[in-house]
């Protein structure tokens, strides 16, 4: 696997006949249109194959995994073509394996609302283990808010082997964290055991193998509440199979201040729950200053605190599958970012002739453009960023990733992990 940085005068056509691929390959890999313009700056992911198959009269997708001891879903993972359309004519050539092996084996989560896109979806998942389907919340009367329309999401993993976990969280009607909601849950043993037990029968009854526990924004006096709610929930699903996982605020210290960080005790929750997901994202957000969304100085600061008080085989590592683009100047308190997908950022970046740079410190590519008048910066994620992020995970041994989220295509992703990494499938 290579990553070719896009110079003036590069052509798709260019650029595969140098590497000995395909214009084709290259589109599926980079998720480009047929008539996307080159921008300069743009990371491109070049995957290079080692055994290729001949598709051959009689041939199955079964019968080739079951020749070169694979499975059905890695060739899903190296041969995207075929993913939603599993038909396959001989003289096809299907890539086996890519040149340099695989680094290891990893485990990788994507959080996705019922309401993306199936062609987003099916795209995505081959390349998962677990399938986190946002979000179920709870009425004061212990009933569940629902994911609306989960079902099909949970069929469409099980056909590829990913595992679908709820996510379980504080949201109320508003669709909003509610501190208070989510404090008297932890003060009511009555409240839990209903909630729980409604959780645990849900799951029984759609298929999830696990509930991932979302509580952001905990007030501080509750923190050993959340604990013992985590407790009662091991409690209960463990006998019936499930798993339990909680997600972590990305904190560097232990006695590090505010809302989102202080009722979430690393060792403590590490020692409860079977897998953290480390919040690690959101330093440029909607209302902040420009810069890196997951900024990789920051996001080591974290991962180095979390492997000092969790097992790092419990550890996944949150990565952000989007960008922001500002209106320059920043204003506190009045400046708005646009939420923009990786791939999407680059079209913009084609749109108004912008070159796209890489700052090596936040390992996090970022261009600048004018509009109406006024100047742009926009930050998001490629295939550069991503490669580093998974270095680090690599670097401290964690477990694997989480991304937030997969409701946006991101092809460059996938074609990385499938060049690059096992994805370990647990059903």
């Amino acid at each position: 696997m290579l990553i070719h940085i896009v110079r003036r005068g590069d052509t798709l056509w260019s650029i595969a006949r140098r590497y000995g691929t395909s214009v084709a390959r290259l589109r599926t890999d980079n998720g480009l249109t047929a008539d996307q313009v080159l921008v300069v700056g743009q990371a491109l992911i070049v995957t290079l194959p080692s055994v290729v198959h001949t598709v051959r009269q009689g041939d199955t997708l079964w019968s080739i995994a079951r020749r070169y001891g694979v499975t059905v879903v890695d060739l899903l993972q190296n041969n995207p073509e075929l993913i939603g359309n599993t038909v396959i004519r001989p003289g096809q050539q299907l890539t086996v394996r890519f040149q340099g092996g695989k680094i290891r084996d990893i485990v990788t989560l994507g959080y996705a609302y019922p309401s993306i896109v199936r062609s987003t979806l099916q795209r995505a998942l081959p390349y998962l283990t677990y399938l986190a389907i946002f979000t179920y919340g709870f009425r004061e009367t212990g009933a569940l808010l629902p994911a609306e329309g989960d079902e099909e999401l949970i069929a469409r993993a099980y056909e590829v082997n990913t595992a679908p976990i709820l996510v379980f969280s504080s949201l109320d009607e508003s669709g909003g964290f509610s501190t208070a909601r989510a404090s008297r849950l932890f003060g009511d043993e009555e409240l839990q055991t209903t909630v729980l037990t409604n959780l645990a029968e849900t799951m029984e009854q759609k298929g999830y193998v696990g509930v991932d526990m979302d509580f952001e924004y905990i007030a501080p006096e509750d923190a050993e509440g959340y604990q013992n709610f985590l407790r009662r929930a091991v409690e209960i699903m463990r006998p019936r199979g499930f798993t339990v996982s909680a997600d972590l605020a990305p904190k560097t210290s232990a006695s590090q201040q505010g809302l989102l960080y202080e009722a979430h005790d690393y060792p403590v929750i590490g020692s409860i729950v079977d897998r953290v997901l480390l919040m690690t994202y959101e330093w440029g957000y909607t209302y902040g200053p420009p810069m890196a969304v997951a900024p990789l100085d920051q996001v080591r600061r974290v991962v180095r605190y979390a492997v000092s008080e969790i097992p790092t085989a419990k550890i996944l590592m949150g990565v952000p599958n989007y960008g922001y683009d500002w209106t320059l100047p920043y204003e506190q308190g009045v400046s708005r970012a646009e939420n923009i997908g990786n791939q999407a950022a680059v079209l913009r970046a084609a749109r108004y002739g912008a070159e796209i740079r890489f700052d090596e410190t936040a390992q996090s590519p970022y261009f600048e453009y004018y509009a109406a008048g006024k100047k742009h910066i926009v930050w998001f994620e490629d295939v550069r960023s991503v490669e580093a992020k998974l270095a680090l995970t690599d670097e401290f041994d964690l477990l694997g990733v989480g991304y937030w989220n997969i409701m946006r295509r991101f092809d460059q992703n996938w074609a990385l992990l499938a060049a690059r990494y096992g994805i370990v499938k647990v059903v």
